[in-house]
């Protein structure tokens, strides 16, 4: 039997303690890591594939955090942890608008850090299966194999995205989220409903996550921003995908 190979994880922190501090943690649980301050090394090692999920920083010194981000989301399709010093909600909210998949505040817990680490991992897993399981023809019974609402249609086979034949890039949970409300028309859900289902019952993080992955869809889907045309606020309660 081949033993799987341990997940790598890319450490983009210029304060080596921590960055030590994250590693020692890391391998302690079976991960491999590497660590780098240098964002033109940075950016090399994104592009090699290499990584199964990126810990970064959004303060390195001669480069912008979020800059990295945008890149990582123009390369690849691997979840990313923002652990930053930066605690506002604004900066938070902004890392999510982005695409990072969680955000973890300086000074933080090593052992809370390890767990959103196999968390994150543990989700992306759980939505590329599913997607390997379409991709073989096993179906969710709750779905076909291609959606088409009003000039959204959904390929579940290619997880391929039009909206009036145009295609949009989505990450992994904007594209698990639009499936699941889509696939659930005119049904009201409400956030922690949303999060159990797109990211697991059994996930760390914030709901509120939920608000911002669904305004990133709208801005991808919507043709006017003001007046949704395909998700519903229902206010008080949650969100809908009206038919």
């Amino acid at each position: 039997m081949t033993q799987e190979r341990a997940k790598r994880i890319l450490i983009a922190e210029d304060d080596n303690d921590i960055a030590e501090l994250e590693r020692d943690y890391l391998a302690a649980s079976g991960f491999e890591s590497v660590i780098c301050s240098n964002g033109a090394k940075i950016f090399s090692l994104i592009k090699s594939g290499e990584f199964d999920l990126i810990l970064l920083d959004l303060m390195l010194p001669g480069i912008n955090g979020l800059d990295i981000l945008r890149h990582v989301r123009d390369e690849l399709d691997i979840p990313v942890i923002i652990v930053s010093a930066k605690k506002d909600e604004a900066d938070k909210i902004k890392g999510l608008n982005l695409g990072a998949d969680d955000y973890i505040a300086k000074p933080f817990s090593p052992g809370e850090l390890v767990a959103r680490v196999k968390s994150n991992l543990s989700n992306y897993n759980r939505i590329r299966a599913r997607i390997s399981e379409n991709n073989n023809g096993r179906i969710d019974p709750f779905s076909r194999p291609v959606i088409s609402v009003r000039g959204i249609e959904i390929d579940r086979s290619s997880r391929r995205v039009t909206v009036n034949g145009k295609e949009i890039n989505l990450t992994l949970k904007e594209y698990e989220l639009l499936l699941f409300l889509i696939s659930n028309p005119d049904r009201v859900f409400d956030r922690e409903e949303l999060f159990s289902h797109v990211w697991g019952a059994d996930a760390l993080g914030d709901s509120a996550t939920v608000t911002v992955h669904i305004g990133r869809i709208r801005e991808k889907i919507e043709i006017d921003l003001s007046s949704s045309q395909y998700i519903e606020t229902v206010w008080g309660v949650g969100y809908r995908f009206r038919v």
